[in-house]
C-alpha cells in the first residue's frame, strides 16, 4: 500500500511538471492522435480485461459478512472498494498514460517500470517487481479465501461434498481451503503442461465468465430486491442506491461489452471460451436438478 501511494504521489508531481527533469503537463493524454485515436473498439477490448480484473471485488462483502455487525461492515467494505479502485487502479493508469506515450510498444510493454524510469528512480525494475510480486501474493491470498468460503457455502446448500462445510475449532474450513489450494497448484501445472490450450482457455474465458457472473448478480438483484420489498422489507438492510435504474444501466453496459466482443476479432475467442464455460456450468446445474428431482420422487415413493 505504501509503495502504491508513493508511486501515485511521485507520478502526480511529475505529471504536473514539478519533478526534477519533468517536461510538465499531461500532453500525452491528447497527443499522438488525440483522445481515443483508434475509436471505441480498443476501449471495449480493455473493458473486457478490466472486468476480469475487478472480478473478486465481492470478496470484501464475504469477509464482512462474517463480522459482528455484517450490515455495517458490508456497506463500509463496498464503499472502501469503490474509492480504492478509483484512486489506486484508475489513478495509477491515468498517471501511466499521462507520462508514457501510449503508442510506444516497448515502454508500454512494462508501463509501471517505464514510469519509474521516467522518474529516474534507481533500480526501477527491481522495485516494481517487488511491488507486483506483493500484489500477486495478496491476490492469491484473497482468492483462496473467496474460493474456500464459496466452496463451504455450496457444501452447506448440498451443491458440493459435505466435507467442505466442516469447520475446525477456530471456525476455519480447512478442507475447503486445502481443496482450493490444490486447484491452484493444478492451474500452475496446466500452465507448464498445456500453456496453449488448457491454460489459455482458463485465461481467455476469465473476463467473459466474470461478465456473465455479474450479469446474473445484477438480474438477481432486480428480482430479489423487489420480492423483499414486497414480502419482508425488514430483511432489506443494505440497499443499493439508484435502484432499479442504476442496475438496469449496469446490465445494459455489460450486454454492450458482450456484443462488442462478438464484433471485435481479437475478443471472439475469449467470448467463445466464456460461452462454453457458462454452457458447461448450466448443463451441470440442469443435470443435478434432474438427479435431485428423481431422487426425491423415488424417496417419496419408497415412503408410501
Amino acid at each position: 500500500m505504501a509503495a502504491i501511494v508513493a508511486f501515485l504521489c511521485a507520478g502526480t508531481v511529475f505529471a504536473l511538471g514539478a519533478w526534477p527533469g519533468a517536461h510538465g503537463g499531461i500532453a500525452a493524454l491528447t497527443a499522438h492522435g488525440g483522445f481515443m485515436p483508434n475509436g471505441i473498439g480498443p476501449v471495449l477490448t480493455g473493458a473486457v480485461a478490466a472486468t476480469g480484473f475487478y472480478f473478486g471485488a465481492e470478496i470484501v462483502t464475504i469477509a464482512a459478512a462474517e463480522s459482528v455487525e455484517p450490515e455495517r461492515a458490508v456497506a463500509q467494505a463496498t464503499q472502501s472498494v469503490i474509492w480504492r479502485v478509483l484512486v489506486f487502479y484508475i489513478g495509477s493508469i491515468f498517471l501511466v498514460v499521462a507520462i508514457v506515450p501510449w503508442n510506444d510498444p516497448v515502454r508500454m510493454s512494462r508501463p509501471y517500470v517505464s514510469v519509474m524510469e521516467a522518474l529516474q528512480i534507481p533500480a526501477a525494475t527491481t522495485v516494481m517487481s517487488v511491488v507486483v510480486l506483493t500484489a500477486v501474493l495478496s491476490a492469491l491470498n484473497s482468492g483462496l479465501f473467496a474460493a474456500s468460503r464459496m466452496l463451504m457455502a455450496l457444501a452447506r446448500r448440498g451443491d458440493a461434498p459435505s466435507v467442505f462445510s466442516r469447520l475446525d475449532r477456530r471456525g476455519v474450513p480447512v478442507a475447503a481451503i486445502l481443496a482450493s489450494t490444490a486447484f491452484g497448484y493444478l492451474t500452475v501445472v496446466m500452465s507448464y503442461v498445456s500453456p496453449d490450450r488448457v491454460f489459455a482457455f482458463l485465461v481467455n474465458s476469465y473476463g467473459t465468465v466474470a461478465i456473465f457472473v455479474y450479469l446474473l448478480i445484477a438480474c438477481a438483484e432486480l428480482k430479489l430486491r423487489r420480492r423483499l420489498e414486497r414480502e419482508a422489507p425488514s430483511r432489506l438492510r443494505v440497499r443499493m442506491w439508484g435502484y432499479p435504474w442504476l442496475t438496469r444501466l449496469t446490465i445494459a453496459g455489460m450486454l454492450a461489452i458482450v456484443a462488442a466482443m462478438g464484433v471485435i476479432r481479437e475478443q471472439r475467442v475469449a467470448l467463445l471460451f466464456g460461452v462454453v464455460s457458462a454452457a458447461v456450468l448450466l448443463g451441470a446445474f440442469v443435470l443435478r436438478r434432474r438427479a435431485l428431482l428423481r431422487f426425491t420422487v423415488q424417496r417419496e415413493g419408497a415412503l408410501r
